[in-house]
């Protein structure tokens, strides 16, 4: 695009024009634009430079078009129109909407809130894309440069200003096994989960995480002698647990997604050692007018209200307590 070109072109102009084509008067085209008549007459004389063509002829029924300006009008009032919604926004409706949103969250969150919030999303959205990143460093950089939108993490001790967040609710940590593990008889204690290897998920920008400086269980949960697994998909751990001795340190809200964790329960952390997980959605101010941002912003705090309804309705006794909301604005 030459944009040094069009900047010398005054987009006044055209719409000085559009009034002309359709008014087929100087006078009527003035009035139209708050404008004087003697205005609009050298508005058209520079309309006539910038085109090279008269543009308009009289006669005894008034302006009529020349060939060149009916040409114009075809596409003046689509031109004019798309400028407009770029100065004032267009009406925003997520029916309609067609475009990409990346959101960062780990595979816990993925496989209790993904199913929920994506039933919502295909029934009041259809033609918006969710791209989701597991493995998603330097969340907040990113979040910053464009390159995610949204970030659901574990809660990190310092937001700078420019990050929009949200609590959106706070979770008790738990000892994953499967159903009839030794370790559902009797008392957990360090000293019995020492005996059992270990399984170890993948979180990102776990270190930058408030849990991390605060809770010395997380960092706690492998002996020196103990085997371990480590692994980034929870898919494998699930499977793994199932049919192994393995435990696995978590949220506890994860079995809310009770076909993904079938076979599998959670048991309290040892003594002392209880732990709270606190959950954030954080974006970019720089998403703060967009309205799509806003819109799916609500659809996750409404998505994990109803959860937590549902799941206040229907508590199990796979696991201790649930994923909790805390009052949301």
């Amino acid at each position: 695009m030459d944009t040094q070109n069009l900047y010398r072109v005054d987009l006044n102009l055209l719409v000085a024009l559009q009034a002309l084509l359709e008014e087929r008067s100087v006078s009527r085209a003035a009035e139209r634009l708050h404008i004087t008549q003697p205005a609009m007459s050298k508005t058209l004389a520079r309309l006539r430079d910038l085109f090279a063509d008269p543009l308009f002829t009289r006669s005894n029924r008034g302006m009529q078009p020349t060939p060149r300006a009916q040409e114009l009008a075809t596409e003046l009032g689509v031109v004019l129109h798309d400028i407009a919604r770029l100065v004032t926004g267009s009406h925003f409706d997520p029916y309609t909407y067609s475009g990409e949103i990346s959101l960062a969250l780990s595979e816990y969150i993925g496989v209790a809130l993904l199913p929920n919030l994506i039933q919502r999303l295909h029934r009041d959205a259809p033609r918006l894309s969710i791209r989701t990143i597991t493995r998603a460093e330097n969340q907040l950089e990113q979040l910053a440069t464009g390159s995610l939108d949204f970030a659901i993490h574990i809660a990190q001790a310092h937001y700078p200003d420019e990050f929009r967040t949200q609590v959106l609710g706070t979770a008790p940590s738990g000892i994953l096994v499967r159903e009839g593990h030794p370790l559902c008889r009797g008392e957990i204690t360090w000293e019995r989960l020492a005996l059992y290897p270990v399984i170890r998920v993948y979180v990102p920008d776990l270190e930058q995480a408030e849990l991390a400086r605060t809770s010395e269980a997380f960092m706690r949960v492998r002996h020196p002698q103990q085997g371990s697994l480590e692994t980034s998909h929870l898919m494998t751990a699930m499977e793994v647990l199932r049919n192994t001795d393995y435990f696995l340190p978590g949220p506890a809200y994860v079995l809310q997604n009770s076909h993904t964790t079938n076979g599998i329960v959670a048991l309290r952390t040892p003594p002392g050692s209880d732990y709270t997980l606190k959950y954030m959605l954080v974006a970019h101010r720089r998403t703060g007018h967009s309205p799509i941002h806003s819109w799916l912003w609500d659809q996750v705090l409404d998505t994990i209200r109803e959860m937590a309804a549902e799941s206040t309705a229907t508590q199990h006794v796979r696991y201790p307590a649930i994923l909790q909301p805390l009052t949301l604005p």
